[in-house]
């Protein structure tokens, strides 16, 4: 577990993540990290969420068209 701290910057608040969080997130200077509710409270992670929801609904659409989208490749 990680204990991060809110610091004021400007006219902003934000958190300094050490330097093995990042890492463990593959995440550096300038990467965007997103911040979701979960029922157990929040989760920070280096992927958006809406991206792997579409991917999943277009990987079913391939798979299921699978044989259309191979003779469009000819």
């Amino acid at each position: 577990m990680f204990a991060l701290k809110v610091r004021k910057f400007g006219n902003s608040l934000g958190a300094v993540f050490p330097k093995d969080a990042l890492a463990k997130l593959r995440v550096e200077e300038g990467d965007t990290v997103f911040l979701t509710e979960t029922p157990d409270g929040f989760r920070v992670t280096a992927f958006d969420p809406e991206f792997e929801r579409q991917m999943k609904v277009a990987e079913a659409g391939m798979r299921e068209y699978r044989d259309a989208l191979r003779v469009l490749a000819k």
